[in-house]
């Protein structure tokens, strides 16, 4: 019998080529030191106002790269954005019409790509410093949740919030602000700690995107700034064509995740 994969110890080479064969699964503790993006792809048109998106949201949108249109490959992603994530939504006019492996047969020539950080990165470091990762234990996809706060316009874009969640023991979560503060291109501190109402989060156990988590009792939950948050602005301005990762289904890059830790 073939021992199963420890999909910690695989080179972000190995992931993609598992992912580009077919394998499905979200991607929270893979490639243990590999930092992980979210893909968002948009026709060359619409490029400019993502990217001022971005830059006047920089906290759920911090961007890692950008593509020339057309190119399926990126400086910090050797294999093929196409094929090489183990999950992708497609938009058309901010409506959802294709959850696939592949996004071959949607593919377009004027399609930029953009690559943004994901909190992935530093759930190793908060678990290095003794703080659970929720999702990971259970062997889930990470919850995520549409919030109240608006983010700000930019072009064609705009839409809310969205954020991730994770559970942290009332005595760490000063550790979990001090370890993720050091990753500023990655998301950094969270957004909120505490009453989800603040957030407009009415229930969490039903989140948006991603699955629910335990909460116990001696917990408070966090939220950081999620890379969803620019389809969620797809689906609030409804361009003609979008192409994002399946949340949680991240690009596993080629770059370390030491590259984006700040004294």
């Amino acid at each position: 019998m073939t021992d199963p994969i420890d999909p910690r110890v695989l080179s972000p080479d190995q992931a993609r080529a598992l992912f580009r064969a077919g394998l499905r699964v979200t991607t929270a503790g893979w490639c243990a030191g590999w930092t992980q993006a979210n893909l968002i792809a948009v026709p060359r048109e619409q490029a400019y106002d993502l990217l001022l998106f971005a830059q006047r949201n920089p906290k759920p949108c911090p961007v890692l790269d950008v593509t020339e249109p057309g190119e399926v490959s990126a400086s910090l992603f050797g294999g093929d954005l196409r094929t090489d994530l183990p999950g992708y939504v497609v938009y058309e006019r901010g409506e959802p019409v294709a959850e696939v492996p592949d996004v071959t047969d949607f593919w377009r020539d004027d399609l930029v790509c953009f690559l943004l950080g994901c909190s992935f990165t530093f759930e190793d470091a908060l678990r290095e410093a003794g703080v659970p990762v929720r999702h990971i234990d259970q062997g889930v996809n990470v919850p995520m949740y549409r919030t109240n706060r608006p983010c700000r316009r930019a072009g064609d874009f705009g839409g809310p919030l969205v954020v991730s969640m994770r559970p942290v023991p009332a005595a760490q979560v000063a550790d979990a602000v001090r370890v993720t503060s050091r990753y500023p291109s990655v998301h950094g501190a969270p957004v909120h700690v505490g009453d989800p109402l603040e957030l407009g989060i009415a229930d969490l156990a039903e989140p948006d995107f991603g699955d629910p988590v335990e909460v116990r009792v001696d917990e408070v939950p966090m939220f950081w700034a999620c890379g969803v948050t620019p389809q969620a602005a797809v689906m609030a301005s409804r361009p003609k064509l979008a192409i994002g990762h399946a949340p949680g289904h991240m690009a596993i890059t080629d770059a370390r995740d030491t590259r984006y830790i700040v004294p």
